[in-house]
Formats: C-alpha cells, sequence, structure tokens
C-alpha cells in the first residue's frame, strides 16, 4: 500500500506493519521518526502485525502512538464482498464531499450524469445545492435512482482503484445494477441508461410509498390488501411493505393500532409492488444492453442465486425488478454459507450495514462489515476509514495517495478508535 502521506491537505492515512511485535514498534517508530522530522512518511512493508490510523497533523504522533494493532489471521484476510443498497439510503447532500474533493469519484459520476444529458445537469444542481432550492426531492426516484447508481459507481471505482478484488457483490433493488455494473456485465452508459428508461417508466405511476415494518413476512399476510405487497424482506422481522398511496396509508393505520412498529421508507413511488406492473413493460420495451461475462459473481437480490448470463441478457428479468420482491435477506444469508466475508457496504448510509449486523455469521464476529459513507461523519474521513481497516484486515492495497480523497473535516481531534471497524 502506498498511501501513507498527506492527502491534499491535513489529513493523513498512516499504515505500518511488522512480521512480529519489535517489528511492528520498529516500523510506528519510522513513521514517528518521520512525522518529526517533516520527511516523507516510509511505505509500509506488508506484515502479519498491521496498524493504521487516520488523522490530522496537529495530533498525528498523539493518535499514531495510540493506534490498536491488528494480527492478520494465518489464513489471510477475508474476501471481500460489495453491498449496494437501493431506495431510502438516499441522503441530502450524500457524497457531495466526495465529488468536490476526490477526481476519480467525480469522474465517475460525471460519466453517470452524462448518460443523462441536459437532465442530468439538473440532477447534479439539485444534489450539490442546497435541499431547499432542490427543484426536485432527493426522495423522488428522478433524483433518488440516478444519484444512488453514480455514488455507487463512484464509490466502488474507489475500492477497485485501490487493488480490491471482491469476490462477489449483492445489491438491494436498484443496488443490484449497480453490481452488474461495477463487476462489468453492463457499460457504465448501459447501467446508466437501464436505470434512466426504468426511472422514466414509473414516472407516469400513480404515487405511492414504502413502510419498513418489524414483522416477519407471514405475521403480516392479514394486513395486505388491494395492491399493498411485500416489497422486500430484508432480515428476520424486517419486511417492506409497498403500495399506492392511500391503500398503504390504510395498512399503516391498522398496523399501528395493533402496535405492530414501522417507519415511512424515503420513496415517492410503490416499488416492487402490483401497482407498479404498467412501467415494468415500459422498462422491458427499453432496455437496449448488450451484457457481457462479469469480472466477478454477482448474486441477485431477487433470487438469492448468482446471476446467470441468461438472466444478465433478459430485460424482463431487469423490468420486473420494478415489481418483484426483493429477498435480500436470504441471499445475503446464502452468500455468507460460502465462508466469512469482510462486507463493504459501498454506497450512502448504513441501511445495508444495519441488515447484515442481523445475519448470525456477523453477529458472531466470523463476517463483519465496513460502511463507506455511514453519514455521521465526513465522507473523505470515512473513506479514509475504510482504506485503513482493509489494511489492517491484511489486504494488499496498490493505492497511490492521489487517489484518495482529503479527510478534512474528521471527528474530534486526536480522537481514538477510528481503525478498528472490521
Amino acid at each position: 500500500m502506498t498511501v501513507t502521506g498527506t492527502v491534499r491537505g491535513s489529513a493523513r492515512l498512516l499504515c505500518w506493519a511488522g512480521a512480529d511485535p519489535p517489528g511492528e514498534r520498529a516500523a510506528r517508530a519510522r513513521v514517528a521518526e518521520a512525522l518529526r522530522a517533516g520527511a516523507p512518511v516510509p511505505r509500509p512493508v506488508p506484515g502479519r502485525l498491521r496498524g493504521a490510523v487516520v488523522t490530522r497533523a496537529e495530533c498525528a504522533l498523539e493518535d499514531l502512538a495510540a493506534a490498536p494493532v491488528r494480527r492478520v489471521p494465518a489464513g489471510g484476510p477475508r474476501p471481500v464482498v460489495l453491498l449496494l443498497p437501493g431506495q431510502g439510503s438516499q441522503y441530502h447532500g450524500m457524497a457531495s464531499g466526495l465529488y468536490r474533493e476526490e477526481p476519480v469519484f467525480r469522474a465517475a459520476v460525471d460519466e453517470v450524469l452524462a448518460v443523462w444529458g441536459a437532465e442530468g445537469e439538473a440532477i447534479r444542481a439539485d444534489w450539490l445545492g442546497a435541499p431547499a432550492g432542490a427543484a426536485i426531492p432527493v426522495d423522488d426516484a428522478r433524483r433518488s435512482q440516478p444519484l444512488l447508481f453514480a455514488v455507487g459507481q463512484g464509490l466502488g471505482r474507489l475500492l477497485l482503484g485501490w487493488g480490491v478484488r471482491p469476490v462477489e457483490a449483492l445489491g438491494h433493488s436498484a443496488g443490484e445494477v449497480v453490481a452488474a455494473t461495477l463487476a462489468g456485465i453492463f457499460t457504465v452508459t448501459e447501467g446508466a441508461a437501464l436505470v434512466r428508461d426504468r426511472v422514466r417508466a414509473t414516472v407516469p405511476i400513480p404515487a405511492g410509498g414504502m413502510l419498513a415494518v418489524a414483522a416477519s413476512v407471514d405475521r403480516l399476510a392479514p394486513y395486505l390488501s388491494g395492491q399493498v405487497a411485500v416489497a422486500a424482506e430484508n432480515a428476520p422481522h424486517r419486511t417492506l411493505l409497498a403500495g399506492p398511496r392511500a391503500e398503504l396509508a390504510a395498512v399503516a393505520a391498522r398496523l399501528a393500532r395493533d402496535r405492530v412498529v414501522l417507519r415511512a421508507v424515503p420513496a415517492t413511488a410503490p416499488f416492487h409492488s402490483p401497482a407498479m406492473e404498467p412501467a415494468v413493460a415500459a422498462a422491458e420495451r427499453a432496455f437496449r444492453a448488450s451484457p457481457g461475462p462479469g469480472r466477478f459473481p454477482v448474486r441477485s437480490g431477487y433470487t438469492g442465486r448468482p446471476l446467470t448470463v441468461h438472466e444478465a441478457r433478459s430485460a424482463r428479468f431487469w423490468a420486473r425488478q420494478l415489481a418483484d420482491p426483493v429477498r435480500f435477506g436470504p441471499a445475503l444469508t446464502a452468500l455468507l454459507r460460502g465462508g466469512d466475508r469482510l462486507l463493504v457496504e459501498c454506497g450512502p448510509g448504513r441501511v445495508l450495514s444495519d441488515l447484515a449486523h442481523r445475519q448470525d455469521a456477523v453477529r458472531a464476529g466470523k463476517s463483519a462489515v465496513l460502511s463507506m459513507l455511514p453519514g455521521h461523519r465526513s465522507d473523505r474521513a470515512a473513506v479514509l476509514e475504510v482504506a485503513a481497516a482493509l489494511w489492517c484486515e491484511g489486504h494488499a492495497l496498490t493505492v497511490d495517495a492521489e487517489h484518495l480523497p482529503a479527510g478534512a473535516g474528521l471527528r474530534s481531534p486526536c480522537d481514538r478508535g477510528r481503525t478498528n471497524e472490521s
């Protein structure tokens, strides 16, 4: 890994390693000596004892001395799996810090928005402008869907550019298109066009919404009526319902009377319900992609299995995703049966990370989760911390300093424990 020095500002990602405790202490001391002398920090030589810290100049020595060390397991690091979120993970200004400061991320986002033509300029303006000044709210599919695709592409490009080689990817709803594009099944133009055409197909659909309910699919069966349906099975007792606005409101009132815990999901369309059927036909007619083989497998959140060649090439398969229910929970359970994994949520928020923490393999500590944009701290600092965690896990990253974002706006100076997420 070559990310050791100042990264376009005062923030630094410091990494070191040793083959044994004396070697680790010596490597840490060399980093400290370079900091005191104002000299370039030596590039770390991979070793089984690894440390990393994201810090700022004013507290670099203190943070370096207090940083924890991890031992890389004899069997090597846990393989990386990408988790790509969909509708409901978006929030105002998500990843805007990365867009302004990180060229690799910005280039990826601009490439996506260029597919939308003049409309892409409006999407960018709404995203980067003040929320009150947005022409279309971020929760509207005309904004959330293209931005989720663009942000997922940008974050994925960063990870792949660091030399991270995922063994699999799993998307939730629209995140499946992001996963397939990062894997190379679609070109960026094809993936962005697929999202664009699916969004345009949903515009004529009457307004609707989605509800997250703390109950099982079986328990919710008596409440379903009209076009309200199970939209997603996310985890045990974590189910999404969707449907037209008035019908969904009636179901929500019944659930509330029965003291079932629920909350509205940020969405203005009834995704994954029968109400979306007219959009399915329109999206199928618009499909123009020529999918190719992927660089790594993509597990479908609809079938729970790795995406087949037939499914990847099927216009109907991708169009049906607008109305079909998502089975993210069962798909992730099946994925984790394949062995211990390091799950990286490659998108805004922690929706999929929180669902992953409900998996037995994660709760037992066999698999772990990292969030690239958890939303409660600086975008740029969060991305640096994921790089630190991957290094400490044992991955041999090959990143140049100019490929990582600045870390201005870190949590409080000299904060502790920033690299212990994995």
